[in-house]
């Protein structure tokens, strides 16, 4: 599915931005620090200009039966980027919005483009499931990479522990420990 020593270009690459952020090898990655380091600007929906009440309310609308269906988007304008965020969502989502939308640009796939319709709709363009899957598993690798993996299994901690450490979701937790192998390796 991905190109040879993709995997661990990925681990490099988090290693490398842990680095000169100033985090350890292993401590938990402030996403929008690895964002503002990139040059990229975060925004949630509130810092959108002229955005009407009225747009706000149905952008950020999650009662909690029905979630916002949209994540998070990247939008470039000549040289800016900005990625928007859906501030209705949790910090652990937001956080893994963030960095996959990060690892878009990180790998250099094509930004989404963004159409208006005469009727003022807005259509997004998606990326191509390679694309997709490289930054799934370039976000995870960015919010724990296996060196933290292994910390949080040599100091046995709990799940939801981790978790909040780490500012991820216990499903992401639980992913990345099975698919690196770090759980078969703490049998």
């Amino acid at each position: 599915m991905f190109e040879r020593g993709f995997k661990t270009w990925c681990e490099n690459y988090s290693k490398q931005k842990r680095t000169i952020l100033g985090f350890g090898s292993h401590a938990p990655l402030d996403a929008r620090a690895l964002a503002e380091h990139l040059g990229i600007r975060v925004w949630t929906p509130h810092d959108v200009p002229k955005l009407s009440s009225e747009s706000l309310a149905i952008l950020l609308r999650n009662d909690g039966k029905t979630p916002s269906c949209w994540s998070a988007v990247t939008l470039v304008v000549g040289s800016k980027v900005v990625v928007i965020l859906n501030s209705s969502h949790s910090r652990a989502r937001q956080a893994s919005d963030l960095t996959h939308e990060l690892a878009h640009r990180i790998r250099g796939h094509e930004a989404q483009e963004v159409h208006v319709t005469d009727d003022g709709l807005m259509l997004l363009t998606n990326y191509d499931k390679q694309q997709e899957e490289e930054a799934d598993w370039l976000s995870g690798c960015l919010l724990l990479p296996r060196e933290a993996l292994i910390n949080i299994k040599r100091r046995r901690l709990s799940e939801p522990d981790a978790a909040t450490e780490y500012g991820v979701s216990v499903k992401m937790l639980n992913y990345r420990l099975a698919m690196t192998g770090v759980n078969r390796q703490f049998v």
